[in-house]
């Protein structure tokens, strides 16, 4: 349990626990999009307008390459990362669903399926690009210029 201190985009928050310590949280089973990319800043202020400041639970068995906790937050008994699906703010992390319970996989591909069919948030854009692929055409577009 901790104060959520930080949001860094719509997947990405920083926890201070009670001891003042600061916790990177990745949410699990979700990607939202980039800072800079399309709905990147309605992601993030969406999860900001969730949590910002509020005190959530964090349930985790994962730290990723990054150091960072990767779990799902909990807010008054709440699953935030499925919040950011349902509203259109983030996709299911499919790439990773095998580390979710069968029971969130279900939900959180359920809840995208809703989301995109109402075209709610992102999934109002035409062609939205799945974060994933962005990073790796961005990565792609940097070797290039070198």
């Amino acid at each position: 349990m901790g104060r959520v201190v930080r949001i860094a985009d719509g997947d990405t928050i920083t926890v201070l626990d009670g001891a003042n310590a600061q916790h990177r949280i990745r949410l699990q089973g979700i990607d939202a999009p980039e800072s800079h990319q399309a709905f990147g800043t309605q992601s993030k202020n969406s999860l900001s307008d969730m949590i910002f400041d509020r005190e959530v639970t964090v349930e985790y068995d994962k730290i990723d390459q990054y150091g960072r906790i990767v779990g799902k937050i909990l807010l008054d008994g709440k699953d935030v990362n499925l919040e950011q699906i349902k509203a259109g703010m983030a996709w299911h992390y499919k790439e990773y669903q095998r580390e979710q319970s069968p029971t969130d996989r279900d939900l959180y591909a359920h809840a995208e399926d809703e989301a995109r069919n109402a075209r709610r948030g992102l999934w109002a854009d035409a062609d939205p690009v799945e974060p994933s692929a962005f990073r790796k055409e961005q990565k792609r577009e940097r070797e290039d210029a070198r």
